[in-house]
Order: C-alpha cells, then sequence, then structure tokens
C-alpha cells in the first residue's frame, strides 16, 4: 500500500486517512484404451491442446495474479491473495510489475497531491516555503517516499530474498484473530517455496527506504532519530493496510450483497 513518509504524526495521521494508510479443477482421468490392432500402426500420445487450455493452468493463473479489488473502491489493491493456500511463486519481473502498478496507478496523482496539500497548509518541513514552490518541492518528496518505500518493501528486497511480496487473507475465523494475523504478517512472511521466514523484505525495506528519504529531505531533518520514527511509522502503517487487506473482501461482499437485495 503507499506510505507517504511524512515528519510528524499529525502529517502521518493526515496521510492515512487518505493513502489506506503499504493466484484447480483436475484433469479427466484418462480412459484406458483398446490396443490398435496388428495391422494398425501405433499411435503417439496426442499432445495436449494449447489452445483450449488446461482448468489447472487456467486456475493458477488467476490466482497467480491477483485481482485488483480496489480496497473502497478507489486504492489500488494488487497484493491481496484472497482464500489461496498454495500459489505458484511471482517471478522477479512479477514482483516489480505489480509494484509499477502499485506505485504508478492513476489514483496516485490527486493522492500525492493530497498528501502535499496537507503538508503545505501545516507547513511541514518550512524550509521549502509556500506557494507554487513549495508545493511543487512537497509533492516532489511525497512522490518519492511513497515510491521508493514500495519498491525497496516489494520489489527489490523479495526480489533478493526470494519471499514473496503479497498479502495472504485468512478469511477465517473471528475478528480477533484475524485481526492479530494481519498485523503478525509484519513479521512473517512467505518465501518463493511457501514456507513461513521472518520479513526480512518489510523490516529491512522500510529501514533502507527511510534511509534514502532522509538524503533528500531538508538537512534539519536528517537525524538519526528522526529516521528510526519514518521507520517505525512506516511499519506500523502497513500493519493498518493489512487490516484493510484482510477485510475489505468481507466489506465488499456485504455491500455488494444489500445492494442486490434491494428491490
Amino acid at each position: 500500500m503507499e506510505r507517504a513518509r511524512q515528519r510528524s504524526w499529525s502529517d502521518i495521521l493526515g496521510t492515512v486517512v487518505i493513502a489506506g494508510l503499504l493466484l484447480a479443477f483436475p484433469a479427466k482421468a484418462q480412459q484406458p484404451q483398446q490396443p490398435p490392432p496388428a495391422s494398425a500402426p501405433a499411435q503417439t500420445p496426442s499432445k495436449p491442446n494449447k489452445s483450449k487450455g488446461d482448468p489447472n493452468s487456467k486456475s493458477q493463473e488467476q490466482e497467480t495474479t491477483p485481482k485488483n479489488d480496489r480496497i473502497f473502491w478507489t486504492l489500488p489493491n494488487y497484493l491481496t491473495v484472497e482464500n489461496a493456500a498454495h500459489v505458484p511463486p511471482l517471478t522477479v519481473g512479477g514482483k516489480f510489475k505489480l509494484t509499477a502498478q502499485d506505485s504508478f496507478d492513476p489514483v496516485e496523482i490527486p493522492f500525492i497531491g493530497l498528501v502535499a496539500g496537507i503538508g503545505q497548509a501545516q507547513n511541514s518541513e518550512p524550509s521549502y516555503g509556500q506557494g507554487g514552490a513549495g508545493y511543487g518541492r512537497r509533492y516532489g518528496t511525497a512522490f518519492a517516499d511513497n515510491t521508493i518505500g514500495n519498491f525497496m518493501t516489494e520489489a527489490v528486497f523479495p526480489a533478493m530474498l526470494r519471499q514473496d511480496p503479497r498479502y495472504f487473507q485468512l478469511g477465517k475465523g473471528g475478528f480477533w484473530r484475524r485481526t492479530g494475523y494481519a498485523f503478525s504478517r509484519l513479521v512473517v512472511t512467505r518465501s518463493d517455496s511457501g514456507q513461513s521466514q521472518f520479513n526480512s523484505s518489510e523490516i529491512a525495506g522500510n529501514a533502507v527506504a527511510a534511509g534514502i528519504a532522509s538524503s533528500y529531505h531538508p538537512a534539519q531533518d536528517r537525524r538519526f532519530s528522526n529516521t528510526m520514527t519514518i521507520w517505525g511509522t512506516q511499519i506500523m502503517w502497513d500493519g493498518v493496510a493489512n487490516e484493510m487487506k484482510e477485510f475489505w473482501p468481507d466489506i465488499h461482499r456485504w455491500f455488494s450483497r444489500n445492494k442486490k437485495e434491494q428491490p
């Protein structure tokens, strides 16, 4: 999800309100065939008809590529997999592609603009000044923060560490169980082989993103304590984003059901 890096808790709170807080059917068994007559030439097994497609491959393709079920019909949601325990791993190219779709979605343009507007109204990072020039600096900084954070935690580190950046929805159990599961995904993730392991992509990726952000923000904000605050805040809001990814499919189905029941 998007993670706009702000320099105060009030900036962060304003940002998260806008942001949303950062893959079968078994094939039919073949019937035994009668052996061909001695005079007839032996028949070679026919190859699968690729034009018709295989049910298993279709199912896997649908599970591998998460549908963009936008959270609250607005926020991009390319990295959520619903009710799928076993899915093929993403390729390196797939990780970067989904992250790019998430980071450069058309919704990002007004979202980043609103983030910059909040910073302008609160006069965050005063050295940027006011007016059009100050707004442009804040817009560029917010866009860079969001994009770098997304790529570090969803593409670069998952590719290097062979971890899956997608959120796998639990989708069952009580509210508190699912809430705890969503937050636990901050420290537990899947490897490309499907094993549970420590979520180094989330923890280290956000740390590197916060460090990079300190290099182009105003000099007075380039403090270790400020970088640590950004790192911790990014992780916290990623937890909030996980909660939205966990429960949004239920909310969406609830709205759809009520709409169908209306006369």
